[in-house]
């Protein structure tokens, strides 16, 4: 009998559709979350539903459509592209797309796996989180738990250190770079709250450092005379976040004449946080401060950097499920 392998590629989530009622959903089921938002729900939903969404909804859908990419969300399209390529590489494999908050569900893609001896679950993020890579954990395992006979489900902590993901991202570096090469390379990561570090024992800090200080070390290789500092961005609330906090670093670099070139390691794919946050609004207050070369580098999104990246981490995965 043949032994089905599955493969389940897991990103945060999008909105179905670039529209306020759309984003409104999503937010709703991204931010109830308690990996994600960790205050109580009796506090926490009427702030959610009272202020936080309406305050901000015109605003972010605005930002959507400024992004839109084939009638759907970049991260959405990307992904999808992305899983079709593994699929192509690995027909032995049955490999399936889900996002945590959203469509293709989680649970729909695990049903179509359900079948599978093995299914393989890669996170897409590179650094491991209680905010993140544990959220799609728990989920599963609360969706899969009433299953008679469950298929053996494998999970990958992360690939913070993975040489073929550092390998990757100092390629993708090197091509935007080699040209015109920036005072300073910018690694910007998404911030988490610092309570959740200390009460969680979250290790995200330490594994964006160590991602940090790879890459580091390949493309000083190449370019000894560059700048290259790390940064956290999409600062949520008031509670103090990681830092040092991007857009604040940019204001400074910018009043000092420094020609920047952004990147963002800790996002596989191209989304909001990276294409507006960064490649607009960052570019626009590092301009208005009085900067004047700003780069941004995207994220490996469906390259073949990126395929070669999934296949690796699959292989490896299967052979740990088979030994």
């Amino acid at each position: 009998m043949t032994n089905k392998q599955g493969v389940l590629i897991v990103n945060l989530g999008t909105p179905s559709q670039a529209t306020p009622k759309a984003i409104k959903n999503y937010l709703g089921e991204f931010l109830r979350d308690r990996h994600v938002v960790d205050i109580h729900p009796v506090i926490w939903l009427p702030i959610l539903y009272g202020i936080v969404i309406p305050k901000r909804l015109n605003y972010i859908t605005k930002h959507y459509q400024k992004i839109w990419l084939n009638e759907q969300s970049p991260l959405l399209y990307y992904s999808k592209q992305l899983c079709q390529k593994l699929q192509h590489q690995r027909p032995n494999l049955q490999c399936e797309l889900a996002m945590n908050y959203g469509e293709p569900s989680l649970d729909a893609a695990l049903n179509r796996l359900k079948h599978c001896d093995n299914i393989e679950v890669i996170s897409m993020y590179p650094q491991y989180s209680t905010t993140t890579t544990l959220a799609v954990i728990n989920k599963i395992k609360t969706l899969t738990k009433s299953w008679l006979t469950p298929p053996k489900i494998n999970y990958r902590h992360d690939y913070a250190d993975d040489p073929v993901y550092i390998e990757a991202l100092v390629k993708q570096i090197d091509e935007y770079i080699c040209i015109e090469q920036p005072d300073v390379l910018m690694l910007s990561y998404h911030g988490i709250p610092i309570s959740y570090i200390k009460k969680r024992q979250d290790e995200y800090v330490t594994r964006c450092e160590l991602t940090s200080q790879l890459i580091k070390q390949a493309i000083n290789r190449y370019y000894p005379k560059l700048d290259i500092i790390m940064t956290y961005q999409s600062r949520f609330g008031k509670g103090k976040w990681t830092e040092p906090n991007t857009s604040d670093v940019l204001i400074e670099l910018a009043k000092q004449q420094k020609s920047v070139a952004v990147t963002c390691p800790g996002f596989a794919v191209d989304c909001i946080e990276t294409l507006h946050e960064i490649d607009i609004e960052n570019r626009e207050l590092f301009m208005q401060s009085g900067g004047e070369k700003f780069s941004y580098i995207p994220a490996l999104n469906d390259s073949d950097l990126q395929v070669n990246l999934l296949m690796a981490l699959t292989d490896s995965l299967l052979i740990k499920a088979n030994s």
